[in-house]
């Protein structure tokens, strides 16, 4: 008679999940027996290097990836990433190990006590199966839960005793929508605001990036004639930054973002909330006299949006649709964004100098992961990603995911076949959180490059009490780190890299290398400005 654990491996083949991430545990280790040859083990050394490793993969491959923990100290050990995994809008099904369903009454050792409540609110879904035959229907449901939209994280916790027991008729497995049309009417109403206007502007966030819809973007935006911005922090990048039509990243704050739109009528938001903001700095939503229209797959996103009108739909179906919709305008095309100034060289290099290094001797297709707040404005003004997939960082802002983000996309390339060169830029504070992550890149042979910029401070921060006037906050300094010794200590190349010529000589040996590189880049200590 089949078990539980044939059924639900038989179901996993079905859904095309046959990639399993994870840090084994006790708990876990019945579901982990006699691992099928046809399925690989993706061995991190902490879940939350597991959960960034499982999100990277998922976003770089478009399809769920599953990610396996250990009960209750696993998950929480993982919450971090939960949390980005869950603003990022990335589909993963996280099944956790849980003790003997004999002992959970004596509440034993590494028993979860609350399972479904640990990982809320930052999961779509979380359930522990009242009987063992359950576990392949919890399964299938996770599934179809995560990736529907908005995509997110779905949640398992499974007794280590359940495996064995013998299995009910397995469920079918199923396919459901992942895209929804928008509403014809309001769409007409959408598009008709958008034909009046005499100086619309368009804001694009990450949902156009996951939704494949650059050429839509770009279709829409040069017919309205309008200026394109990237919302504020993207976790994606939204349209091709050389385009004439695009103006930047908007700043995440009330009142400077504000301004930035002023002079525009109506503004058109499509796959991103009615704004993510950081620091507070107060002032009106939108400029006096401009509309907002918001289009959002998902209802929260638009329920908790402060002004406009919002309209439910795929990112991409819907610009499509509103292309079709609206007339070519009569006006001008708005006038390209100004270059950035040029930088002068120096020992050790401004982060402004290292990335205009970088964009000289970036890959034609290369994909850029990102986890170093204090230099990102520098590293986005002067590195410009003109094709789709090219970007990926932390849409909840939390440390920790980069580093393991760019060791699953590196995979991802490998597994798809694109084999598209993976650069991520790391601070050197973030290069900490989850810099095990090192070693799975090291044993998978990655050729993965990671570019660390050393400043030795936690230089975000500064700027944040800089602006928020709070002086005398201890902590802030991080002297005595080798960033090249750490790397080695995993498994990976390291070198140190100085000057412009340097970097360029280095990255293109790295991106050839049979392995991952680190690349320890001392820079400037300058605190940049947070806004």
């Amino acid at each position: 008679m089949a078990t539980v654990r044939d059924i639900t491996y038989d179901l996993l083949r079905s859904l095309g999940m046959t990639t399993v991430f994870g840090n084994p545990g006790s708990t876990e280790e019945p579901f982990l027996q006699a691992f099928p040859d046809d399925f690989r083990y993706v061995l991190a050394l902490q879940e939350a290097s597991a959960v960034g490793m499982a999100d990277g993969y998922a976003q770089a491959t478009g399809k769920p990836a599953h990610v396996n923990l250990h009960t209750a100290p696993g998950t929480g050990n993982a919450m971090g990433n939960i949390v980005t995994a869950w603003h990022n809008r990335t589909p993963l099904i996280i099944t956790a190990g849980q003790q003997t369903r004999e002992m959970l009454l004596l509440e034993p050792r590494l028993a979860a006590r609350h399972p479904t409540e640990l990982p809320q609110p930052y999961v779509k879904w979380a359930h522990e199966p009242v009987r063992a035959q359950d576990v392949p229907a919890a399964l299938m449901r996770a599934y179809a839960t995560a990736v529907q939209p908005p995509a997110g994280p779905a949640f398992l916790s499974l007794p280590l005793d359940d495996w064995a027991q013998p299995a009910d008729p397995p469920p079918a497995a199923r396919t459901v929508s992942t895209r929804f049309a928008p509403d014809p009417e309001r769409l007409h109403r959408f598009a008709a605001t958008l034909a009046s206007s005499r100086t619309p502007a368009l804001v694009l966030g990450a949902a156009v990036d996951r939704a494949g819809a650059w050429p839509a973007a770009i279709a829409l935006a040069e017919r309205l004639a309008a200026p394109v911005w990237s919302a504020p922090a993207p976790e994606r990048a939204t349209f091709p930054e050389d385009h004439p039509h695009f103006q930047g990243v908007l700043p995440f704050a009330i009142g400077p973002l504000a301004e930035q739109l002023r002079g525009h009528d109506t503004v058109l938001v499509v796959g991103a909330p009615v704004f993510r903001y950081y620091p507070h700095v107060p002032g009106d939503t939108l400029p006096d006299g401009t509309r907002l229209l918001h289009v959002t797959d998902d209802p929260d996103e638009a329920a908790r949006a402060p002004v406009g009108d919002s309209l439910l739909g795929d990112a991409g179906l819907t610009l499509t649709a509103l292309t079709e919709l609206v007339p070519a305008a009569d006006r001008p095309p708005p006038p390209a964004r100004a270059q950035p100034a040029p930088v002068e060289d120096s020992v050790p290099l401004s982060a402004d100098a290292l990335f205009a290094a970088l964009a000289r001797h970036w890959p034609e297709d290369g994909v850029l992961v990102q986890e170093s707040p204090s230099n990102l404005s520098a590293l986005r003004r002067r590195l410009r990603l003109t094709r789709p997939g090219s970007y990926f960082t932390m849409a909840s802002g939390g440390l920790g995911y980069g580093l393991p983000a760019a060791v699953g996309i590196a995979l991802a390339q490998r597994d798809t076949g694109r084999h598209r060169p993976v650069v991520a830029v790391i601070g050197d504070g973030s290069f900490h959180y989850s810099v095990q992550a090192l070693w799975t890149a090291a044993q998978l042979r990655l050729p993965l490059v990671i570019m660390v910029p050393v400043n030795q401070q936690y230089a975000i921060l500064k700027a944040f009490a800089e602006l928020k006037q709070t002086p005398g906050v201890p902590g802030l300094d991080l002297p005595g780190l080798d960033i090249g010794a750490v790397a080695r200590g995993y498994g990976c190349a390291s070198t140190v890299v100085e000057t412009p010529d340097q970097l360029g000589t280095t990255l293109d040996t790295a991106l050839r290398a049979d392995g991952p590189t680190v690349l320890a880049i001392p820079i400037h200590p300058a605190i940049p400005p947070i806004l």
